[in-house]
């Protein structure tokens, strides 16, 4: 699951532009809110400022979580994004708590509360118009390189616009004699971040214990490897996510006596068209399944080709014990098993008095007391 370089690239890109942008909007917001009175806007400055802070785990977390898999991480290091999305939310709702706290505090211990000044409106409009800008940018090379860590930080630099919103008209009620406004929009805008904190906490939480894809989703997965000629049914199929990749497993039926080489050849041909239909597909497993065992909870018990072949034997050595040359194919049908036998033509002679047909009956009846015999069938080359 090997990530492009140029997709690092671009990623950084884009989060070192929101960083310069975060950086300047908190000083201007920080100062101007001080100089103005203005608690709204000094709690939106230090929202700013936690975006800046979040900028820089993206570049980080984006330079280790694109690694490619090594012996420690043999699914590679997507995960570390995912934590970094988690530690993103964590630090939002800190943010949010400490921001409505300090705003809460103040409006009932301050015995007058200041009115803000024009420069206020000002900043709060400008924050407006460059975030919502920067969260356009920042969720559309998300999307292009799907990436959910540059869509939750571009969801983050939204929250600045509409917090900035907030604080606008929070600002214009404490000009109007409504001072109380200024507390109030401070108050909203920390719960507004600590709702999208907490929202981008409990999503990247649901992708590390492995939660499945979306019902739809994986419905429309299975769809298309059931197009595949070939597969019978689809069953066991399973799904998570891990990071930007979605990474999937099933049972896959094919024909009784499909050989292992061409049922293989099939489930590659499923993983093709699934990668070539979704490129957000990371690794794809699959067992082939010569019947449906979706409805199976345990591994039935039938001997391997070792106790087979010695069974074969000592069975065939009662009616024909100059044959030696033959080929074994087992067929394992659910709880029982087919064989067939393979004879060179230079061992016909070595049938005795026995034709090719009369010996397969014999051997038959002869292996009937089995318990995982089905039928044996004797085939000359």
């Amino acid at each position: 699951m090997s990530i492009s370089p140029n997709r690092n690239k671009e990623a950084q890109k884009v989060t070192v532009i929101g960083a310069i942008l975060d950086m300047l909007l908190g000083f201007a917001k920080i100062i101007i809110g001080t100089a103005a009175n203005s608690n709204a806007l000094i709690a939106d400055g230090i929202h700013s400022f936690s975006d800046l802070l979040t900028d820089f785990m993206v570049v980080i977390i984006f330079h280790f979580s694109h690694d490619e898999p090594d012996d420690e991480h043999p699914w590679g290091h997507a995960r570390f994004e995912t934590i970094g999305t988690v530690f993103l939310g964590c630090v939002l709702i800190a943010v949010a708590g400490a921001m409505a706290f300090e705003s809460i505090s103040e409006f009932w211990t301050s015995s007058t509360i200041p009115t803000p000044g024009w420069p206020a409106l000002v900043v709060a409009l400008l924050s407006i118009l460059s975030k919502e800008w920067i969260f356009r940018y920042t969720l559309a090379a998300g999307k292009r390189l799907k990436s959910d860590l540059l869509i939750a930080n571009a969801w983050h630099s939204r929250t600045d616009a509409f917090s900035s919103i907030v604080v606008l008209f929070g600002i214009l009620g404490a000009m109007a004699g409504y001072a109380w406004l200024d507390i109030l929009a401070a108050v909203i805008v920390a719960a507004f971040v600590g709702k999208i904190g907490w929202d981008l906490t409990w999503n990247s939480i649901k992708e590390l214990v492995d939660t499945a894809l979306p019902e739809e989703r994986v419905k429309e997965l299975q769809e298309v490897v059931e197009e595949v000629n070939g597969i019978i049914n689809v069953h066991h199929f399973k799904s998570r996510n891990m990071g930007s990749k979605s990474l999937l497993e099933m049972h896959i039926q094919v024909a009784p006596y499909c050989s292992a080489s061409e049922g293989h050849w099939i489930g590659d041909a499923a993983v093709i068209k699934l990668l070539q239909r979704f490129d957000d597909i990371g690794h794809v497993i699959f067992h082939i399944d010569t019947y449906d065992d979706a409805e199976e909870s345990y591994c039935r018990v039938l001997p391997l080709r070792e106790e087979i072949e010695e069974a074969i034997a000592e069975h065939l050595h009662r009616y024909a014990p100059d044959i030696k040359d033959y080929h074994v194919t087992l067929h394992y049908l659910h709880d029982l098993i087919e064989i067939e036998l393979k004879f060179d033509p230079k061992n016909i002679a070595s049938l005795g008095d026995y034709s090719a047909s009369a010996l397969s009956e014999q051997m038959n009846e002869s292996m009937q007391s089995l318990p995982w015999f089905s039928k044996l069938t004797i085939w000359c080359r």
